[in-house]
């Protein structure tokens, strides 16, 4: 026998580095090969009876909730929804939403999930440039929708009030505080609600039942890339399964019993993969918390006692200065996740000395993904949480470093760009190409390597330390904010005629955006322009985008080559 061979055989040989955290037989996966709604079914049926949702204190099983998702996919089916079709979900974190997400899936359909506070614009053109033929909208999102329908090919809208699977004293009481002030419009040719649309489902007796593999589409969402200008993501239904499967090893001990706390929304890839899909996946209750209010935290804790807490650092910001905290026991917390932005060393270390203050043996785990990876790509699980790191790559994930100009691997230790491969990398940009080669290449290996825009280094254990980002990109309350993007749709108004936006400090979102306008000649400033500056920006940007300051200038500094020189525009902020 060849020497290699037998040691191989009889050794356990670390092809990388970070092999050493795992047992031999869990650093690799095997990706189901089905829809992320068959994989749900599969895990639901060793826990029929086991609370899947929780909201508000209406508690659905993990097989009432497979019933309502049949009844969903019947519903869709009779409202014409077929194979490939696409359907935008556009909701906060309520049971429909994720019945529905499970019912468009379920179908063989892709579903489009978009931000319900997203600008008109934004979602008119995430609509058409999807093919969207059905919406699923919470009723705030009801105007922007009768706005814009006749602009695209939607053929019906089926409205849900967040009162809809709400106690009914609660819900009440959300009908006269909020419901009563939308001026809603009755069921019509175009728009359906949620009640009278989920009973179709009853009448339709033919099959829903439809085979997707691993690689056909599941889903879009959507990220501006290396360059700010709004794509959609398709991940695939491999790209989802592989995570649970990932979720398995890095999470051994949570299953039936456990529950997480859901306040990052599912049009966030982080709280639809990580806070929604992976925990109903293990047998977890998912605890829907459809709008999270910071000075609230002390009373999710007490009612619901989650075993599971995951979030942005803004959430943990939140936890750590929350002033009716200071008799919370947390005992029964096991995990703490961070991801979405990296959390400093100093506030990693304050995060975890505030969970030992309160009877937490957890300490918090870091990660690092995007959405072009389906989320997670490292954490710093089974003892590689090293103070200021990012993590071990999840089984299956590879990553390493390269010269940003060479694209030279890197040595242990040295800084360069952070590139990522595995089942989790998605398939490509919607109808993109140009966009999807300028982040996705083919290395030598053969393997498809995400070329992530960021800086970091491995060190000699194989864990992942960022540095900084190589692309121009604020990170506001967890979502990325493109400058670029936020100046071009300044500059579409009719009186600005030069603009720079920046990040500033904010004490509970991190970064909010900062706008620096030069107006156009023989327009001057008033207090009723800036009105119209700022609901032009409300139409056609998201909220979490519109600029927190306005600052009208003269001129704005400029490179040798003529650009607003944004870097100047920061030093002058920071000397400010």
């Amino acid at each position: 026998m060849n020497i290699f061979k037998w040691m191989k055989k009889n050794k356990d040989i670390l092809e990388n580095p970070w092999d050493k955290y795992y047992e031999k037989d869990k650093r690799t996966i095997e990706v189901p090969d089905c829809s992320i709604y068959h994989y749900f079914e599969r895990a639901s049926f060793a826990h029929d009876d086991i609370v899947a949702l929780n909201y508000f204190g209406t508690k659905i099983t993990f097989k009432d909730l497979l019933k309502k998702i049949d009844i969903c996919a019947k519903a869709l089916r009779s409202q014409g929804v077929r194979k490939g079709d696409v359907v935008t979900i556009c909701m906060p974190n309520t049971p429909e939403a994720v019945i529905s997400f499970y019912a468009v899936n379920k179908i063989g359909a892709i579903a489009n999930i978009i931000h319900p506070l997203s600008s008109q614009e934004e979602i008119k053109n995430s609509i058409i440039q999807t093919k969207t033929v059905l919406v699923i909208a919470i009723n705030l999102a009801y105007a922007t929708l009768e706005a814009i329908i006749d602009e695209t090919d939607i053929y019906k809208v089926v409205i849900v009030s967040a009162k809809d699977s709400m106690p009914s004293l609660l819900g009440f009481g959300y009908l006269l505080t909020q419901e009563l002030k939308m001026n809603l419009s009755k069921s019509n040719e175009c728009f359906i609600y949620w009640d009278e649309f989920f009973n179709r489902g009853y009448s339709y007796n033919a099959s829903t039942m439809v085979e997707r593999d691993k690689d056909d589409p599941a889903i879009y969402l959507h990220s501006g890339g290396t360059t700010g200008i709004p794509k959609n993501i398709v991940l695939t239904n491999g790209n989802v399964n592989s995570v649970m499967e990932q979720a398995k090893i890095i999470f051994p001990n949570i299953g039936v019993g456990d529950s997480l706390l859901g306040i990052l929304p599912l049009f966030h890839c982080f709280g639809l993969i990580v806070c929604t899909c992976a925990p109903l996946a293990l047998g977890a209750t998912v605890i829907l918390v459809p709008q999270f209010d910071a000075k609230r935290f002390d009373r999710l804790l007490r009612k619901y006692k989650p075993s599971i807490i995951a979030g942005v650092p803004t959430l943990y910001e939140a936890l750590i200065t929350n002033p009716y905290m200071m008799n919370v026991d947390m005992s029964m917390v096991k995990y703490v996740i961070s991801g979405g932005d990296s959390l400093s060393p100093e506030k990693n270390k304050k995060v975890n000395d505030f969970l030992l203050e309160h009877k937490c043996e957890a300490h918090i785990m870091q990660g690092y993904g995007m959405t072009e990876t389906t989320g997670p790509v490292s954490i710093g699980a089974l003892g590689s949480d090293k103070p200021g790191s990012i993590g071990i790559p999840l089984p299956g994930n590879k990553i390493k470093i390269l010269d940003v100009e060479t694209k030279e691997e890197k040595k242990t230790g040295e800084i360069g760009e952070i590139c990522i491969t595995g089942p989790i990398v998605m398939a490509k940009y919607l109808d993109n190409e140009k966009e999807t080669n300028n982040i996705v290449f083919t290395h030598e290996d053969g393997n498809r390597w995400v070329h992530t825009g960021d800086l970091g280094y491995m060190d000699e254990d194989g864990v992942l330390f960022f540095v900084q980002r190589l692309k121009r990109m604020l990170i506001v309350s967890g979502y990325n904010v493109y400058p670029s993007y936020v100046e071009e749709v300044l500059l579409k108004h009719p009186k600005v005629q030069m603009c720079g936006v920046i990040g500033i400090p904010h004490p509970y979102k991190v970064q909010v955006p900062k706008a620096f306008i030069v107006l156009k000649k023989g327009v001057e400033y008033s207090p009723d322009l800036l009105k119209d500056i700022k609901d032009y920006c409300s139409k056609n940007l998201a909220k979490y985008m519109i600029p927190k300051e306005f600052v009208f200038r003269d001129s704005l500094p400029k490179t040798l080559i003529g650009k607003v020189n944004y870097r100047e525009l920061e030093k002058e902020e920071q000397n400010h």
